[in-house]
């Protein structure tokens, strides 16, 4: 049976009609203009979904540091749950395992990510960007060990131990995979202009590489960090001889003070967020344990 005039102009104006924005509860550090320290302020972020890309930023298979390895085995479910819903949302899902590329050499999601045309910038995206002294203060962990928290940490000569992503996280049609500024150029050929970055680690691959957070802010791109679906690599034997997601909490204050605000999965998943198991702030079962929380929550 022909579909009436009326229908089909339903159904034209459905397919015409804009997504459902994506909602965060985004939060940042602010400095009155007076002097003085820094306050917490939180902001509603609507994003348009198609103008809107995730990285995943170096969520290994394996490790060369034992724990940490462990806590991206332990936030990997979560994170593809996330992964999941923002694609059915229609982000664009970019996966970025760096020095993995000759594994998914040939792949529709390498393919897709090379196919991008360079795009000249004003700001030379580099291939690790460190730390901006004119716009952010030192970080406020001592990395300078490796930040390895376990008791065998890696042999400095030997091989990565890498190979892939780890396998959790699911690698779909119409994802990207890349190690490079190629993310970029993809993003300005679909007309993306939000980043959502999530993975590891969070004084070291999120801030510096080319598809992280200095190098996206840098290039005018609006940026959030999904701050519990992230980990440092921090041991706190190191100054400022804190726990090991306190050292994180303070890494992320320091890019919510100098880079962009920082948003939450339950803001995707509409639930909590994500916390490792042996994070003391996580076991809000005893007063101590709140109080823990909402300090570190200050941070």
């Amino acid at each position: 049976m022909p579909i009436s005039v009326s229908v089909a102009a339903l159904l034209a104006a459905s397919c015409l009609a804009p997504a459902e924005p994506l909602v965060f509860q985004a939060r940042s550090q602010q400095q009155p203009q007076e002097g003085g320290g820094y306050r917490t302020v939180d902001a509603t972020l609507r994003w348009n979904p198609s103008e809107t890309a995730v990285v995943v930023c170096d969520m290994w298979d394996r490790h060369t540091c034992e724990t940490a390895e462990a806590r991206v085995a332990e936030m990997a479910p979560r994170m593809n749950d996330v992964l999941v819903a923002l694609r059915r949302r229609g982000v664009l899902i970019i996966h970025c395992p760096s020095n993995t590329m000759d594994f998914y050499e040939g792949t529709p999601g390498r393919r897709l990510a090379q196919q991008a045309p360079k795009v000249e910038t004003d700001v030379p995206l580099e291939g690790w960007c460190h730390l901006k002294s004119d716009r952010e203060a030192p970080l406020p962990i001592d990395d300078s060990d490796g930040g390895c928290d376990c008791c065998t940490p890696w042999e400095k000569g030997r091989p990565w131990p890498w190979t892939r992503q780890i396998d959790t996280l699911k690698i779909e049609p119409g994802d990207a995979i890349t190690d490079s500024a190629e993310a970029f150029y993809l993003m300005k050929q679909r007309g993306i202009k939000n980043v959502i970055v999530m993975g590891v680690h969070t004084n070291m691959c999120v801030l510096g590489r080319p598809f992280s957070i200095r190098q996206m802010v840098l290039q005018g791109q609006n940026v959030l960090l999904m701050r519990d679906l992230t980990d440092s690599m921090y041991n706190p034997a190191m100054s400022p001889y804190v726990g090991h997601h306190d050292g994180t909490r303070l890494v992320v204050q320091h890019i919510e003070r100098y880079w962009c605000p920082t948003i939450v999965s339950g803001d995707v998943l509409g639930d909590d967020r994500f916390r490792f198991a042996d994070d003391p702030a996580g076991k809000p079962s005893t007063r101590d344990a709140s109080a823990a929380e909402a300090t570190a929550d200050e941070k």
